[in-house]
């Protein structure tokens, strides 16, 4: 990222604070009514471009990317909204595969303030902060203008501000248990929430998914008339190897097989994202049979694609890497990946979770992969308290096996010494590592203390 202003940035901070005024992503009142107030008042910004719609409860940013990757490789200009952002607001809403510039936040934010007083003085409930954010990623993308947005979720789907947006294209992410409070305890429930955004006449990606989620989506694209294309039938993983960096894919696409696929990430839940990237472009781009996308550009976009946050490495010797898993199903994905593609003579955790999230059940998915456990806060108001998080992993890895340690920086510190410690002093420290994890703010924590811009 180049070097920012630091007036533009002391005005990204002034219009943050004005917008964490608002009820906050942990706050919601399920309607779409006042997004569509605003974006009405706008123009309707979101239908100047072709849209490609992604819901599901992990997979949802990195799958996002890797289209973005593709679509942008291939010609078009990308608009791509995400969240929550790892480190800088400004990473929620990119441009050309790159955050948008904060002076430019800033103006767009200035741009959409009249309308969005106009929408709260009519209105019993007023804006949420994510509400706001969504009519501004839509207007950037008009005015840029963009060729095709890659628009991702905030919370569900139906409800969802995004979904004010008509995408032909919805990608469903692997389904499971998250924002209980909002989505409720019943996967079926959950999944008629997500496949909201699956629209009439349009066509429905979706990822490998339990029986009874599955039966939910098969049947709203059967009620509004979508075609479906189903990861392991349609389309998948023909392959994937090990490779220095990643791994080397052969995907099954919707147009046939596109082998030699570098992918600089780690684990079998970024190959199934990449296949699922990979046919969600297709079905864009109407691919299908033997209509293939260029082989090349396919391959250049893949091993192009970053996802800052996601097993990302930091540090080498000891090896220290940041993944933002944040509840049961990630953790899961997160430690399969470091015991499938990875031999670490010793593996130290550095955890920080969120009150609202189910921190035994993270802990229990990465006990079998670590040797030892750091607990921490990663600073946040809504973060759990470091010790009451040890009481949880005590109970998982015994006393033995894990550290309290409140701040991050210190916890971090601690967790490379005991992943440096070695029974025998001609041990290479190269087999040792670090995995920071726990949240979407720990990691993003996590990256600015070791240096790395917001991307």
């Amino acid at each position: 990222m180049p070097q920012t202003d630091p007036g533009a940035l002391q005005e990204l901070r002034e219009v943050e604070a004005e917008l964490d005024t608002r009820w906050p992503e942990t706050k919601l009142e399920p309607s779409t009514e006042r997004i569509a107030a605003l974006t009405d008042l706008l123009g309707d910004p979101q239908r100047a471009y072709p849209a490609i719609h992604i819901t599901g409860t992990n997979g949802k940013t990195s799958t996002s990317r890797m289209i973005d990757a593709l679509l942008t490789r291939i010609g078009l200009r990308t608009g791509r909204y995400t969240s929550p952002h790892l480190q800088l607001a400004t990473e929620r809403i990119s441009l050309d595969g790159a955050p948008i510039d904060p002076r430019r936040y800033v103006e767009v934010y200035r741009d959409v303030q009249p309308y969005v007083a106009m929408v709260d003085a009519r209105s019993e409930v007023p804006m949420s902060k994510f509400e706001v954010l969504t009519g501004m990623a839509y207007a950037a993308f008009a005015d840029a203008p963009v060729d095709v947005a890659v628009v991702e979720v905030g919370l569900g789907g139906t409800w969802d501000a995004t979904n004010v947006i008509d995408a032909r294209i919805a990608v469903v992410c692997p389904i499971d248990l998250d924002h209980t409070e909002f989505l409720g305890t019943e996967l079926t429930g959950i999944a008629a929430e997500k496949a909201g955004i699956i629209k009439a006449g349009g066509v429905a990606i979706l990822a490998e998914q339990r029986p009874e989620v599955a039966e939910v989506l098969i049947a709203r694209c059967a009620e509004v008339g979508a075609s479906v294309a189903r990861q392991g039938l349609e389309f998948g993983v023909l392959d994937s190897e090990v490779a220095v960096g990643g791994q080397l894919l052969k995907l099954q696409g919707l147009g046939g097989a596109y082998d030699e696929i570098f992918l600089p990430l780690h684990g079998a839940h970024q190959a199934a994202n990449a296949a699922l990237a990979l046919a969600a472009v297709e079905a864009f781009f109407g691919a299908g049979g033997e209509r293939q996308l260029d082989i090349d550009a396919v391959r250049e976009a893949f091993a192009t694609v970053t996802t800052p946050g996601r097993l990302e490495r930091v540090r080498s010797a000891p090896s220290v890497f940041v993944d933002a898993a944040h509840n049961p199903h990630g953790a899961r994905a997160l430690a399969e990946a470091l015991a499938g593609q990875f031999a670490f003579r010793r593996l130290v955790g550095v955890v920080g979770v969120m009150a609202d999230k189910d921190a035994e059940g993270i802990l229990t998915a990465l006990e079998p992969v670590l040797t030892e456990v750091v607990l921490t806060s990663n600073g946040s108001p809504r973060a759990m308290d470091a010790d009451a998080l040890g009481a949880v992993a005590r109970e998982i890895f015994g006393e033995d096996r894990i550290v309290v340690e409140p701040r991050l920086d210190d916890a971090v510190e601690t967790a490379v010494q005991l992943a440096e410690e070695t029974e025998d002093p001609d041990e290479p420290v190269s087999g040792g590592g670090v995995v920071v994890t726990g949240s979407v703010v720990t990691a993003g924590a996590a990256r600015a203390l070791f240096g790395k811009e917001p991307a």
